[in-house]
């Protein structure tokens, strides 16, 4: 008897000090949430710096220890959002998939360039979280990343996949999380009149989350205080600082190209060599669309005046 409760108690105690040292085990990746980013912009053209967006944001979530970044999305906004000198989608579809070619990574999906009419950011990420949600049910005991995170829809293959779906928030927490990963500049440009509707920014940082890189000269965390609801949800909206500072824009890329200038090593080579090819950029291409209101200010404001007639 007394060599039997010795046995017992002997096991406990190997119980309890197994206990112990699981408890210190550091945590193991697959506890970490999985992460996608999602970039949606103009890209006209990409730029290295949009580059180093994901590669900033991808390295600042995994730090953190809570998530792990499987996937970086590059979506080119529609033809239908008519900001001025936009080019045609499929040149900046091309070109993104030029500047991700070596990328183990990133991909450039089309979904959001194939919508013959302007698509809300927000309605953006819900495809993807969706799209996330499908896959992980067609695929229950495969990772995503032996999905091949990295490989890029072509522009051909992503027109099947082109019809929005019906709106559903994410539920799962066993899915990837997709988080919009943006520069100050979008984050600041919520307080701009009319560009977003309260109840899409209010989605975005509830629901999905902000990656938002800083740069110089920019105050994110004091625009974070002054909006109650980013502030409200202030948890879900990650700042990045920008320490190695890079002012490359699309912007300051075409007025170099309408003035003859050199834009090499601000732009991937594949992408100067595709822009020089085509001739993509010059002052006929810059007046497309002048004159003629953003797709969102067109949108809202008209809403605006349906919902409240005597405005």
């Amino acid at each position: 008897m007394t060599s039997r409760n010795h046995t017992q108690d002997s096991s406990g105690v190997r119980g309890f000090h197994l206990d112990h040292q699981l408890q210190l085990l550091p945590m193991d990746t697959s506890e970490k949430t999985e992460v996608v980013l999602l970039a949606c912009g103009s890209f006209n053209p990409i730029t290295n710096m949009h580059l180093r967006l994901f590669e900033l944001g991808k390295d600042y979530m995994n730090a953190t220890g809570k998530y792990r970044v499987i996937k970086g999305i590059i979506s080119p906004v529609g033809d239908a959002y008519k900001k001025k000198g936009l080019i045609p989608a499929h040149h900046r579809i091309i070109m993104a998939e030029l500047a991700t070619k070596n990328s183990h990574w990133l991909e450039v999906d089309t979904w959001e360039s194939l919508q013959k009419e302007w698509v809300e950011t927000v309605k953006v990420l819900r495809h993807h979280q969706e799209k996330l949600a499908t896959d992980s049910c067609d695929h229950p005991q495969r990772s995503l990343l032996m999905d091949r995170p990295g490989r890029k829809r072509k522009w051909d293959e992503q027109k099947q996949d082109s019809s929005p779906k019906k709106p559903q928030e994410p539920k799962s927490t066993g899915v990837p999380r997709v988080k919009l990963l943006c520069g100050a500049d979008l984050l600041e440009s919520f307080n701009v009149p009319n560009l977003w509707k309260t109840e899409d920014i209010t989605q975005i940082v509830a629901n999905y989350g902000l990656i938002c890189i800083t740069r110089a000269g920019s105050d994110a965390q004091k625009f974070i205080y002054e909006s109650d609801v980013l502030w409200r949800h202030q948890s879900n909206i990650h700042l990045v600082d920008e320490w190695i500072t890079n002012d490359i824009s699309s912007t300051k890329i075409r007025r170099a190209l309408r003035r003859g200038q050199s834009i090499r090593y601000l732009v991937p080579d594949l992408v100067q060599e595709y822009i020089e090819k085509h001739d993509l950029y010059n002052s006929e291409s810059e007046d497309r669309n002048v004159g003629v209101i953003l797709a969102p200010l067109q949108r809202n404001i008209s809403e605006a005046k349906h919902s409240n007639p005597t405005a």
